[in-house]
């Protein structure tokens, strides 16, 4: 801080045992380093309290960009579902023109299968939970195969045995 040499120390030491006297200068000495004891410490705290503002600006001004940030992609996730939503709807129109025209060239049957996929999903809109993410508006086909049940009769589940070994 300060540049203060071993020979001006000394001839400061000497002016003060001049100035204020033997007797004095021990309580004196003692004096000043208390109060630069107490200097330090206050310069030291408010430098602790400069950088703890600092530091908690920077975090205040983190926090509103994630908050921006956040706000941002919620806008974007609310255009893209719109979207979506827009696109499945227009395929949904589609499908039920063509599910339409092709009930009118095969007498209806297939206008009613497309009528009763209608139903079950909206029967199986009802149900979900609303936190559970809404599915698609269009179709989805599924197939379900019955396997044939094991034969319970011993004679029968042999003989099968016997067959699948002769093949």
């Amino acid at each position: 801080m300060f540049d203060i040499g071993f020979s001006e120390l000394l001839l400061i030491g000497i002016v003060a045992l001049v100035v204020i006297g033997p007797e004095r200068l021990p309580k004196v000495a003692r004096t000043a380093g208390q109060w630069l004891g107490r200097l330090n410490r206050y310069v030291s705290q408010v430098k602790q309290d400069i950088d703890r503002d600092i530091k908690l600006e920077e975090l205040r001004k983190m926090q509103q960009d994630m908050k921006d940030s956040a706000q941002q992609y919620e806008i974007l996730a609310n255009d893209t579902q719109r979207e979506m939503e827009t696109a499945v709807e227009q395929e949904t129109g589609q499908i039920s023109k063509v599910m339409q025209a092709m009930s009118a060239t095969d007498g209806g049957l297939t206008m009613k299968a497309w009528d009763k996929v209608k139903e079950e999903e909206a029967a199986a809109a009802a149900v979900a939970l609303p936190e559970e993410p809404a599915a698609l508006d269009a179709p989805v086909a599924t197939a379900s195969v019955q396997l044939p049940a094991e034969p319970t009769d011993g004679k029968i589940a042999a003989q099968d045995k016997t067959d699948t070994k002769a093949a």
